[in-house]
């Protein structure tokens, strides 16, 4: 590297970047505090991550599809963990099919995850599979300060694991839960999470604001396929000051939602993204909302332009976006908001959920 004092460094499909290089920049950028490497294929070896987390001073560490770093490679981070604030870890493609269990993985004896991550603010954990012998399931065990929780279609989830976490973190103010559902060891077929990890929220996390609850391949003829029920979404948004809430395919949710919601004394922001069962009767109720002044309704099929005449009439909205939303006209959305998109494209299903199933393997040139 040119200098010494490079403080932060962002590769995103670096080919010919291999893990000597990396340890290399480890070695000489004695100050390097921010790292994040995406799609970067070369990188087959972590002993930078070693070298990293005994001498380096990293506070955020992103890896997004890098193939040759896998979930217990990262526990050579070791004592870099105690540092880092931002930490985000994404596999895209069939990731349920690629992860590989951890070698140093010994049952009753835990001594490898044994690790401190007091710190860490901001944690990402995306398209990976947890288990009890596959490394990152530990960190949901050791954060205490977490602000910004996401976890994104995350197999293997435990709730208890998941709600003591929640118990511990009484910062958190954003969380995003996207989820699909999965053989339980109840044996049933839902999503990992239900009402009690709700209420544990409710419970433990007074300063929560801003809330993502995403569902994909959940069958709205089939509502127990996702865990979460409306009164326990309501009893959430109804007892931490929520301002911003989206939900995404939660077809459980409907117009007495919408009722529920009306009455929440800070929600400012709502996306509705393919929310089958809110019709126009929901729009009328969420027009009375006291705060709401920025609406988004992505693939809503049962809203209409009646709908969004109430909202026209109540001259709330500071801004309003309609996408894909089939029985929305553009002349129907004019005057419902200050400003306003609208787009009768339909979305594709990984562009709505925030999927990248099918991942485009880049060839170096």
């Amino acid at each position: 590297m040119g200098t010494r004092k490079l403080r932060s460094l962002e590769l995103s499909f670096a080919p010919a970047i291999t893990s000597t290089g990396i340890f290399r920049v480890a070695v000489s950028c004695c100050y390097l505090s921010v790292l994040h490497l995406v799609d970067c294929i070369a990188i087959e070896s972590v002993e930078w991550l070693e070298y990293l987390g005994r001498y380096g001073s990293l506070g955020e560490l992103v890896l997004k599809d890098c193939d040759g770093i896998s979930q217990y490679d990262l526990l050579k981070f070791g004592p870099g963990w105690r540092k880092l604030q931002r930490f985000e870890f994404e596999i895209n493609g069939t990731y349920w099919l690629s992860e590989r269990p951890d070698p140093s993985y010994v049952v009753g004896y835990p001594s490898s995850y044994d690790i401190c991550c007091d710190n860490l603010k901001d944690l990402r954990l995306a398209h990976i599979v947890t288990k009890p012998e596959i490394g990152l399931r530990f960190l949901l065990g050791k954060c205490k300060a977490l602000e910004t929780l996401y976890l994104e279609y995350v197999i293997g989830l435990n709730e208890d694991e998941v709600i003591s976490l929640f118990q511990r973190c009484c910062n958190l103010k954003t969380i995003s839960l996207r989820l699909m559902p999965l053989r339980c060891e109840d044996h049933w077929f839902r999503t990992a999470l239900t009402d009690d990890s709700l209420e544990a929220l409710a419970l433990s996390c007074p300063m929560l604001q801003v809330v993502e609850l995403t569902f994909t391949f959940c069958e709205p003829s089939y509502p127990t396929e996702i865990g979460f029920t409306q009164k326990g979404i309501l009893t959430l948004i109804q007892s931490c000051p929520i301002r911003a809430l989206v939900l995404n395919g939660a077809s459980i949710f409907d117009d007495e939602g919408m009722k529920g919601l009306s009455s929440t004394q800070f929600l400012e922001k709502l996306d509705l993204v393919d929310c089958c069962s809110v019709s126009d009767a929901g729009m009328y109720l969420i027009a009375q909302a006291p705060c709401l002044s920025h609406l988004t309704l992505r693939k809503c099929s049962s809203v209409t332009d009646d709908g969004l005449a109430a909202l026209a009439r109540s001259q709330k909205l500071e801004s309003l976006t309609v996408i894909g939303c089939r029985r929305i006209s553009q002349e129907g959305v004019q005057g419902a908001a200050k400003s306003v998109c609208y787009s009768s494209e339909t979305e594709s299903h990984n562009s709505l959920k925030g999927m990248n199933v099918y991942r485009k393997i880049r060839q170096s040139p």
